[in-house]
């Protein structure tokens, strides 16, 4: 069970982004390319660390759903028929609490592999 409650989820209008905001008080806006590129998915994260890919040109991306799992989590859907993943309260959390730090080896690994965040191209 997550030690992390949110009282509200909010799309933004323009779909580019969700705010949510937990029982302590805390609240984050999270980038939908940052929820999408790091989404908990097993297309995404793999079956270990040796399998997770990087996922370019989502820079424009938006969200189209955020459906409820259980009482624990939510399932987000993309414009790029990407819905696979599933947030726990404990991962959104932790992407609002690291959201800069972990975009920021994200932007490094699209380096590093010559992608970009604009140019759509298969995961590696």
């Amino acid at each position: 069970m997550s030690e992390f409650w949110p009282t509200e989820l909010r799309i933004s209008r323009d779909r580019h982004r969700l705010s949510v905001t937990f029982d302590d008080g805390v609240a984050f806006d999270l980038s939908a390319e940052l929820l999408r590129v790091l989404s908990p998915s097993a297309e995404v994260q793999g079956h270990g660390p040796s399998q997770r890919v990087t996922v370019p040109g989502k820079r424009n991306v938006q969200i189209i759903t955020v459906q409820p799992t259980g009482n624990y989590a939510v399932r987000i859907g993309f414009d790029d028929s990407h819905d696979t993943g599933i947030y726990t309260w404990t991962y959104l959390r932790e992407l609002g609490e690291k959201g800069e730090e972990l975009f920021k080896a994200y932007e490094e690994e699209l380096a590093d592999k010559g992608m970009s965040r604009d140019k759509a191209e298969k995961p590696r």
